[in-house]
């Protein structure tokens, strides 16, 4: 395992898990398969990472249980856990950090975060006094590093960055949103400003580790897909941890092979990997990462990733491919939603959900 220096005198592993996509029982995001996942876990420890983050809202609140009760077994000083702040689930922010601590069983929580950070509430959430309550926590050794992970603009990234000495920040960043988003501009800014970053996203939601046949022309050869991705994120110098969501064991063995070795990617691998980039943003209608933030506050509860996907297949491919909705119940279909907008409030992309629901049902009338 790769390690690189953080501050302190700590040494991360380049390498981080993310416990938000782990293996479940009967697709039920709230039962975790606890043998399945913490198996993961023990294979990550023995692999050398010593990186793990979870959240409030993961597996419907059970990742944080689920993740203190795994790395009970470890010395404490043998990892690291990153936990995060959700305004959105509970803007009380004393009782959510003290919920938390109680889940993961830990009086330190190490890196923690004001969680996702969007436009359209983050004057919300760095005015409701959570930062400086943060800050006292850190004072009295509960937190150790206080940071945030962001899904906005330019703009706001920079005015929040003003308003506390923040000690690192979580952004998506990819080789995709580096060339057809707005990565490379929030990752500049923040190395500009000498934070480091902590990466989520890094195969944008398991899209680049599953190209289109032709993107998958360009990287031909025995590394997987995944691999790719993973070296090109580690070659910007201010990244300091690369978050995976594993959730099975070939995902972990493929990481920790990667991450066991410095291999910075040549200007011919560069050039490959950016005309994969080309080849896949033409075929791609909505770049949606499957987080499933969209969906445990949807009231018809759909399943808003499995549409979204079904709809990228009927755009790149054709129109008769949505014929496979026709299974679904009606109060599952996209001619249940709403059109509240609280799917869209909740994506970090800041997709029109709604409007892809509505598209999806003209379609199929049509059909």
């Amino acid at each position: 395992m790769q390690y690189k220096e953080y501050k302190d005198g700590i040494k991360l592993s380049r390498l981080g898990m993310g416990a938000m996509r782990l293996p479940v029982l009967n697709q039920d995001e709230a039962q975790i398969d606890y043998d399945q996942a913490k198996a993961l876990i023990d294979q990550c420890m023995k692999g050398g990472v010593n990186y793990y983050d979870t959240a409030f809202i993961y597996h419907e609140g059970k990742s944080e249980e689920f993740l203190g009760r795994a790395l009970a077994g470890y010395p404490r000083d043998t990892f690291y856990v990153a936990d995060k702040f959700n305004y959105q689930a509970n803007p009380d922010y004393r009782a959510q950090f003290q919920e938390q601590r109680k889940r993961l069983q830990m009086e330190r929580i190490d890196f923690y975060l004001l969680h996702g950070i969007q436009d359209h509430f983050a004057d919300d959430i760095t005015g409701s006094g959570c930062i400086e309550y943060f800050d006292q926590m850190k004072q009295e050794g509960k937190i150790r590093y206080l940071g945030f992970s962001f899904h906005g603009s330019a703009d706001v990234l920079s005015r929040i960055l003003d308003m506390y000495p923040w000690d690192f920040v979580q952004i998506q960043l990819n080789y995709y949103d580096w060339y057809y988003g707005d990565a490379k501009e929030l990752y500049e800014i923040l190395t500009q400003a000498g934070i480091p970053v902590v990466v989520m996203e890094p195969v944008h939601g398991g899209m680049l580790a599953d190209l289109t046949e032709k993107a998958a022309e360009e990287l031909k050869g025995e590394a997987s897909q995944a691999s790719w991705a993973m070296r090109w994120v580690m070659g910007l110098e201010n990244v300091q941890v690369v978050l995976s969501g594993m959730s099975e064991n070939m995902q972990v063995k493929d990481n920790l092979e990667t991450f066991s070795q410095n291999q910075p990617l040549t200007e011919e691998e560069h050039n490959k990997i950016e005309k994969a980039a080309e080849i896949q943003y033409s075929t791609v209608a909505v770049a949606c990462t499957g987080c499933r933030y969209c969906c445990p506050d949807c009231p018809q509860g759909l399943d808003i990733p499995f549409l979204l996907n079904v709809y990228n297949e009927a755009k790149i491919g054709d129109a008769w491919r949505l014929n496979k909705l026709n299974g679904l119940p009606e109060d599952k279909k996209p001619s249940a939603c709403q059109d509240c907008g609280t799917c869209s409030g909740h994506c970090p992309q800041g997709f029109d959900i709604p409007g892809y629901m509505k598209e999806m049902q003209k379609i199929m009338k049509e059909l």
